[in-house]
């Protein structure tokens, strides 16, 4: 693309070789590091990282340019090597080209609002079996760790909804392992400059270990699988990754591509998930107007009776809650594409090579499309507020061809298990505690989300 002399270049934080970027990302971290940068330079600036050049993308306007009307030259190229390498391989993630075409193709079908109403009763179930836990914990007003409490619900329900698997052993170390590979992609995808793979240290003996393991796990459950009759399979994703044949070609995916799916959809469907869940009842701690409102829905709609499809309906103010979490809490606080060719976005040059960071935890706070935007308020999701806002303006799961495969499945999960467990219990946080966000890969909390289990009934 030819760029006009006129175009201007992007501000930003100027240093050698970003040297002092480097250093302002060490001792601030990358979340609040962004927020000073965002008041003085404005929605779109530039941060020279080392080699590379990172443009921080905020406003709706840029995101809507880079994901729709031009999302040909933004692609995810080389800033998702570490996430290719270390956990999902070709999973539709990170695929690009004609491949994510393919995969889309094939995999869009199972996740349309309709298609994910599949795995309901497995939300459900789950979720009930963690109440019987709950009630024995808040019996004892126990202090519980609440990131790992979701994780294990959410682990269990993807676990079944994908492979069928209903072992408790199996969840927790498949659990741990993928933990492990997602904070070791983070570190590499953060700092480079680290100890080649190949060198026996801690951290790497640790990562192919786990890698090993969930591997070995999910190339066991595919033999098993492709050795079964195919009339003889479980309604699970697995045996519909397996069937799904290309509309245009009539090909079935590879085995490669089938464990890199599996990979896909547990790393994407219990973490995001389980985060989501966890921001929830941090924010109705955080803000008891809400949580009375909330629990006031669940005891007039529910009453003792476990939600349905049909009863969820009439639970929107429960709905708006986990969007509202969605929006001060967004489990990837931003997301990468590379520019693949040069270009102008809003007069400033647009540099081939450069990164994209699409910042939805800062654009979910813009002041000029957000009214009190640090304030928890759950109606700004409700159906007439929704029409009104700027499109781009809420982007927790991506936005334009690549947004998240998985967000009806992840709406409908949550919305469940708030239904259920906050109707039966109301999570306490410490009268000390001050939650300490980062954000690099996923949003966390580095102090961790201790909260006291109590009951309702």
């Amino acid at each position: 693309m030819l760029i006009d002399a006129k175009t201007k270049r992007l501000p930003g934080p100027r240093s050698f070789y970003g040297i002092q970027n480097l250093r302002g990302l060490g001792q601030k971290g990358m979340l609040d590091f962004i927020a000073q940068q965002w008041q003085q330079y404005g929605d779109l600036f530039e941060v020279q990282v080392g080699p590379q050049k990172l443009v921080i993308v905020i406003h709706p306007d840029h995101i809507r340019h880079i994901t729709i009307t031009n999302a040909a030259n933004y692609e995810k190229l080389k800033s998702y090597d570490p996430v290719r390498k270390y956990i999902v391989g070709d999973g539709i993630i990170t695929s690009t080209g004609e491949l994510w075409k393919r995969q889309r193709r094939l995999m869009a079908p199972f996740y349309t609002p309709r298609g994910v109403q599949e795995f309901a009763d497995i939300m459900l179930r789950d979720t009930l079996t963690m109440t019987e836990r709950w009630e024995r914990l808040a019996a004892e007003r126990t202090l519980v760790e609440m990131f790992d409490e979701m994780a294990l619900v959410t682990a269990s329900i993807v676990l079944k909804a994908i492979f069928s698997t209903d072992s408790p052993e199996d969840i927790l170390w498949i659990k741990q392992s993928v933990e492990t590979m997602i904070a070791y992609a983070g570190s590499k995808r953060i700092n480079p400059l680290q100890a080649p793979d190949w060198m026996p240290t801690t951290d790497n003996r640790n990562f192919w270990n786990a890698q090993r393991k969930v591997h070995q796990y999910i190339d066991a459950v595919l033999d098993a699988r492709l050795d079964m009759d195919e009339w003889d399979y479980p309604n699970d994703l697995l045996s519909k990754l397996i069937l799904a044949e290309d509309t245009e070609t009539g090909e079935r995916m590879s085995r490669r591509l089938l464990r890199d799916e599996a990979l896909t959809n547990f790393f994407a469907g219990y973490e995001t998930s389980a985060r989501s869940m966890s921001y929830a009842w941090y924010a109705l701690a955080n803000n008891p107007t809400v949580r009375d409102r909330l629990h006031e829905e669940l005891d007039r709609e529910l009453g003792d009776a476990v939600p349905t499809l049909d009863t969820l309906k009439r639970l929107p103010y429960t709905l708006r809650v986990i969007k509202e979490t969605l929006r001060l809490f967004p489990p990837a606080p931003m997301y990468a594409k590379d520019v693949v060719d040069d270009d102008v976005i809003d007069g400033y040059r647009i540099e081939k090579g450069a990164v994209m960071l699409l910042c939805p935890y800062f654009t979910h706070r813009h002041p000029d499309f957000w009214e009190n935007p640090f304030s928890f308020e759950p109606n700004r999701h409700a159906p007439e507020a929704e029409k009104e806002r700027h499109s781009q303006a809420y982007h927790p799961f991506a936005s334009g061809q690549r947004v998240c495969l998985g967000n009806h499945f992840s709406l409908l999960e949550t919305h469940i298990m708030l239904a259920i467990l906050a109707r039966r219990f109301d999570p306490e946080l410490l009268p000390t505690y001050r939650a300490r966000f980062i954000g690099e890969t996923l949003l966390d909390i580095s102090n961790g989300l201790p909260m006291v289990l109590t009951s309702r009934l």
